[in-house]
């Protein structure tokens, strides 16, 4: 298998710059490996940028904290691996007294939140931001709840971080996927609430130049409001079926999952007669099989389509099989094919099914989990924290092929070599480019969890903000700055530089080949080496460093480095903080990081 993955409006939404430097993030020109070796694609493998091009994701917010706090969550890959005899057994203790009740698959990376954490909601934010998702569209399709309270607090959370140079997705609402009087109490809500006000018009997801909401306009009653509403929203009502793409005599619906292969959802012709098609789905997984013909059922049932399958190709063979994602390549192929202005993805973080029993009108013996069911059968990119180190896999599957659909935008050119006074600031003035991140992240969290869950994370300290490289023949500096004012150099895990030298992952811990301020810094700084592929470290050199209020500059010989006088081509991070040494999924939660995650700075002068 090869090493690389296979293969308006809302662009008017200007990105707040860098306090300091003016300018805009762009992790289109970040560059990340994932656990398996797979490189995100880069600049040179898609096109440029389409402003014709989106994507959309299904979000839940559904996660509100509201049930008993002395329950357990349960979590259905830890029950089946302790107690593999209660697949069999709707009765069995592990399962516990509340049926249907809610399980999780998998515990999130960021714990059995909340979607009133605003640390969580913040989080995703970014994440979302830096994969290219355009919209996310929150799940009420059941009943009239829109589940007010997570989505106020999401908008308030995303508002801020769209202040603070995110570019953070949109928002809309997927209602009832069949006609349904709750959806008219949804719309009058929905309406009357957020839209009608224009609160937080700034994160409304316009579509063909209204707001959109995916909704039977129908529903409406005969009241003068239902008329304003009507001529409110662009309406795209939700195609429950994964097998008949749009209803027949309905060229006005939007599908949410499919089978493989997936339809073109709002057909039309171009000039030239060429059939064009406004969305297409994408899923990672299907809750079907061969037994339902290919309709809504079951997970935990025998050849169900999971993330290990393809229609093309059968089921991944390997033991890991679900790590690979077959069933989403095949997926985004189809999409390529039909090439629509919006991809569906379906989806972010679920989480949680219900277990039923065959009189449920579900399929599996003795009991269905339906949406969600184990590692295999699940259908949340969000990072999870069973996969360990293998946790984001799909989050960074999801950032390759949103950049082959949606082109990238090229980084900023490399200037030429200059020596830099280690104490002269202002001899970074004319070094490009700068490697600007988001200000605003480093708050702390305090919040109560799912069931029996309660969170604290207050491991936000220096607020990164950008960075910049500049070199010599003789030197390589790095220079970093913060929000504001640095904390002491005599903190825990501070302002660690992570730098892969040959930016290849095979090579040092997760690729990272050398590590400044693992150690605290004396007089001068301390330049480790790893050769080992894990988290084992060896002093290579000791360098010079300085800082002052909040900026930090640090020099390095090539020598040290082991790069010659010719031209430099590294990836590099700065974290601050950290709390889990030898854990990169840490990268993602605790601290500060720039940039996020698993994502590196690419500084390349070849």
């Amino acid at each position: 298998m090869s090493k690389y993955f296979s293969t308006s409006l809302l662009a008017a939404c200007l990105l707040a710059a860098s306090p300091l430097f003016g300018q805009a993030v762009n992790s289109d020109s970040w560059a990340a490996t994932d656990a398996l070796g797979r490189k995100v694609r880069s600049y040179d493998d898609a096109p440029g940028k389409k402003d014709d091009k989106f994507v959309a994701i299904f979000y839940w917010t559904w996660h509100q904290g509201n049930e008993p706090n002395d329950y357990p969550v349960k979590n259905i890959s830890e029950i089946v691996r302790q107690y593999p005899e209660a697949m069999k057994d709707y009765n069995h203790p592990a399962w516990g007294d509340r049926k249907p009740g809610f399980f999780f698959w998998e515990q999130p990376l960021l714990g059995y939140y909340t979607t009133i954490d605003k640390w969580v909601l913040r989080k995703h934010a970014e994440m979302l931001a830096d994969a290219g998702v355009d919209a996310v569209f929150f799940d009420c399709t059941n009943g009239s709840n829109t589940f007010k309270d997570s989505y106020e607090a999401l908008l308030e959370t995303w508002d801020q971080a769209q202040k603070d140079g995110v570019k953070v997705p949109k928002i809309a609402f997927m209602l009832n996927l069949f006609k349904n009087k709750a959806t008219n109490v949804s719309l009058h809500q929905l309406y009357n609430d957020l839209y009608k006000p224009g609160r937080y018009e700034n994160l409304w997801f316009i579509w063909k130049g209204k707001p959109c909401i995916m909704a039977y306009p129908e529903m409406l009653d005969d009241s003068e409001e239902s008329k304003e509403i009507a001529d409110f929203f662009t309406f795209r009502p939700g195609q429950p079926d994964y097998v008949n793409g749009p209803w027949k005599g309905r060229n006005d619906m939007w599908g949410w999952l499919e089978n493989y292969p997936q339809h073109g959802y709002v057909e039309s012709k171009d000039a030239d007669g060429n059939v064009k098609y406004e969305e297409v789905t994408v899923g990672i997984a299907q809750n079907t099989s061969p037994d339902r013909k290919g309709h809504c059922g079951a997970f935990n049932v025998k050849d169900s389509y999971g993330r290990h399958f393809s229609v093309r190709n059968g089921f991944d063979p390997r033991p890991d099989g679900y790590l690979y994602g077959w069933n989403f390549s095949e997926q985004w192929d189809r999409a390529y094919e039909l090439d629509p202005e919006l991809v569906f993805i379906t989806g972010w973080n679920e989480y949680i099914a219900g277990i039923w029993l065959p009189e449920d009108s579900w399929n599996g013996d003795p009991f269905s989990f339906v949406d969600q069911f184990d590692w295999a059968h699940s259908r949340d990119i969000e990072p999870n924290k069973g996969w360990g180190d293998k946790g984001d896999v799909y989050y960074l599957q999801l950032v390759d092929r949103v950049r082959k659909f949606k082109g990238m935008t090229p980084a900023e050119p490399v200037t030429a070599a200059k020596s830099i006074k280690i104490k002269k600031f202002q001899d970074w003035d004319d070094v490009g480019p700068y490697f600007a991140t988001y200000k605003g992240n480093t708050g702390h969290r305090d919040c109560k969890g799912r069931y029996d869950q309660y969170y604290v994370n207050e491991s936000g300290r220096n607020d990164i903000v950008g960075a910049k490289v500049a070199r010599d023949d003789e030197y390589v500096w790095f220079y970093v700055e913060t929000n504001e004012d640095l904390t002491p150099k005599t903190g825990s895990h501070w302002m660690q530089l992570f730098i892969d030298v040959d930016r290849d992952k095979a090579t040092g811990w997760n690729g990272y080949d050398f590590v400044v301020n693992r150690i605290n810094p004396k007089g001068k700084a301390f330049l480790e080496k790893n050769d080992q592929n894990i988290w084992q470290w060896e002093t290579a050199a000791k360098v010079k460093y300085f800082t002052k209020g909040n900026k930090l500059v640090i020099r390095i010989p090539r020598k040290d480095l082991g790069l010659s006088d010719g031209p430099v081509d590294i990836e590099f991070k700065w974290n601050d903080n950290m709390q889990e040494d030898g854990n990169i999924m840490d990268f993602y939660v605790n601290g500060d990081t720039a940039p996020g995650g698993r994502f590196n700075f690419v500084y390349t002068t070849e």
